[in-house]
């Protein structure tokens, strides 16, 4: 729960914590693809995302008319590998319990294959791969209120997915797509070690080590959970990503104060950030993955 005061009339405003109430969070990812139709229509059929904009070469999808996901053609792309630096998986965030039942139900009516599904106690997550091996998360969050805690320390876990009880949350009403409201709650990346990924993501960057896994790293803004991670799982010692390899192409990092823009900019150094004509900016991390930090 976020309170806010205004300061001349003393007025207290109360709203609940989620990945988008926060001073910075996830706006879109960008991927690099092979073919460009195949992993575009699998969105678009499993995930049930529309399309929001397309020129040729690039596809932008989302809910409702909201980019989410931007796919760009590079035919001869390297392929990337599972120990190579880069995504582990973009997390499509669904507004409520019983949009996660209705998604699973289509997702057994319809034989998707999926790789992994767990209770992790801050949220219910179910995992799969696109075509063309890019990690996907489809998630719904527990209320913040009911995030547990020890010692001040959030405590996130793996556990088995109660399924059934969410196949009964989704009542009768069928799966219809990607709901709008929707949004990317949190991108995790592949990294090369540890300590050099909370340098960057926490010192750098200004986001809370939220939660430490053994051989990962989980940073939020604003008392969420996650909004980024970073895991050594399969790419522990890897070399920075090459930037003709499929996948991970740029996190775009919304920032809701121009002062906090400004202080991130500040604390990266001018020769570290190249500045766009709308005055955001993108940075790389040790291993080339590129965030785009604009006002949002």
């Amino acid at each position: 729960m976020i309170v806010e005061r205004d300061q001349p009339t003393g007025w207290i405003a109360v709203r609940e914590l989620t990945s988008s109430s926060t001073p910075m969070r996830i706006g879109k990812v960008s991927l690099t693809v092979r073919d460009l139709p195949l992993v575009s229509g699998f969105y678009q059929r499993v995930l049930g995302m529309k399309v929001v904009q397309t020129n040729g070469s690039t596809v932008a999808l989302g809910a409702g008319n909201h980019a989410l996901l931007e796919l760009v053609s590079e035919p001869d792309a390297d392929l990337s590998s599972r120990n190579d630096a880069g995504l582990f998986h973009t997390a499509f965030l669904l507004p409520v319990r019983a949009d996660l039942g209705r998604w699973i139900n289509f997702a057994a009516e319809n034989r998707v294959a999926i790789g992994g599904a767990s209770d992790h106690a801050v949220s219910e997550a179910l995992y799969l791969n696109d075509p063309e091996g890019n990690g996907i998360e489809i998630y719904v969050d527990r209320p913040a209120s009911d995030w547990p805690y020890v010692d001040g320390s959030l405590q996130m876990v793996t556990e088995a997915l109660d399924i059934g009880s969410l196949r009964a949350a989704a009542g009768s009403k069928p799966w219809d797509g990607l709901p709008v409201g929707s949004v990317i709650g949190h991108v995790h990346l592949r990294v090369g070690d540890i300590p050099t990924a909370e340098v960057f993501y926490s010192d750098t960057l200004g986001f809370d080590i939220t939660a430490r896994y053994p051989g990962a790293s989980f940073y939020g803004s604003g008392g969420y959970h996650h909004h980024l991670a970073g895991n050594i799982w399969n790419s522990r010692g890897a070399q920075p990503r090459e930037t003709n390899a499929t996948g991970l192409r740029d996190v775009e990092i919304l920032v809701r104060d121009d002062a906090l823009l400004d202080a991130t900019r500040s604390r990266l150094g001018h020769a570290n950030a190249v500045t766009h004509a709308d005055s955001s900016f993108t940075v790389r991390d040790r291993w080339n993955a590129a965030l785009t930090f604009r006002r949002g």
